[in-house]
């Protein structure tokens, strides 16, 4: 048995859904199993598994222990704690990724993600303590693949989550990037508009003219910055963000991002910095900044000269 009471980065969600999250080892029958059979109660009363939490009501779970404890919790500990930070506030961090670092952890990595190196960072500076959550922990607002370098946001509380998450969702918040792709580009400027479909087992996305089963419509904008040695450089606005999306458009016109070998640019000298792909800047473009005035912010960027630049140049 467990009680827990509802804190501030708890409340305002569905029950079912804080469940699933504070509590990985319960299968999701056995969560609403148990909410029908009472054996998960709030404030000693029956609930709903749409139940909305509110701050300082007590949640008592009676299932076993094996369901309650999570063994990776605290893989975070084990990480190191150096980050390159363009921006930090009360709220939020933004951070400029490595090349080579994974966001989140998969199967083969349990530590040193990006998310694990922000939360050993906050937890030492004690803005973040996992003893006092039940539910939240820093949370990454936007993810890039592992061989992409540049900016990613992270929250520091549950509140602000929400918000940029529905920001983003309704396009207050505009993503740039840059990359060298092989080849010189006709157009000065141009759309990229398709259908995306995800690979699962290969991880990776084809790019479909027509829609079907599964797949997503993609859009993005492009600007070329310079050409030359049989490359071009450009600048790339995300209209949609899917998985693999620039990789995956710009290789669908035969023209690859530099060393992106899973999508068919020509072998060269193997790179430690990965492929020439890296979100470079921000833009936040609310409309209503009042309601969150604690994010009071316009844009930021890499301000330091990237590997794309880098590469590009020699």
């Amino acid at each position: 048995m467990k009680t827990i009471v509802i804190n501030k980065n708890d409340c305002d969600q569905r029950l079912d859904k804080f469940l699933f999250k504070t509590f990985k080892n319960i299968p999701k029958n056995l969560v609403y199993k148990s909410i029908r059979r009472k054996n998960i109660k709030l404030d000693g009363k029956a609930c709903k598994p749409f139940t909305k939490l509110l701050l300082g009501q007590t949640l008592d779970i009676y299932l076993k222990d094996e369901f309650l404890f999570c063994r990776n919790k605290f893989n975070f500990l084990d990480s190191c704690d150096r980050i390159d930070i363009v921006f930090e506030d009360k709220n939020i961090i933004l951070v400029n990724k490595e090349s080579g670092v994974l966001c989140h952890p998969d199967k083969n990595t349990t530590n040193n993600s990006l998310i694990d190196k922000i939360s050993s960072y906050l937890y030492k500076k004690k803005e973040y303590d996992f003893l006092k959550e039940n539910s939240f922990s820093p949370a990454l607002v936007n993810r890039l693949d592992r061989n992409t370098s540049g900016l990613v946001m992270a929250a520091k509380n549950a509140q602000t989550l929400r918000v940029l998450c529905e920001k983003i969702k309704n396009k207050e918040v505009k993503k740039f990037y840059i990359c060298v792709v092989e080849g010189y580009l006709n157009c000065e400027k141009g759309r990229l508009v398709g259908f995306i479909l995800k690979n699962e087992n290969k991880n990776k996305s084809e790019i479909l003219q027509k829609s079907s089963e599964n797949s997503k419509f993609a859009l993005l904008k492009y600007k070329v910055l310079d050409r030359k040695y049989n490359k071009t450089l450009v600048e790339v606005e995300l209209e949609t963000g899917r998985s693999h999306q620039i990789r995956a458009q710009f290789s669908n016109i035969k023209h690859p991002i530099c060393l992106d070998y899973k999508y068919g640019a020509k072998k060269s000298a193997k790179c430690q910095y990965g492929f020439a792909l890296c979100s470079y800047k921000i833009k936040f473009l609310f409309k209503n900044p009042s309601c969150v005035d604690y994010l009071n912010f316009k844009e930021f960027k890499v301000e330091s000269e990237s590997f794309v630049q880098k590469f590009f140049k020699n």
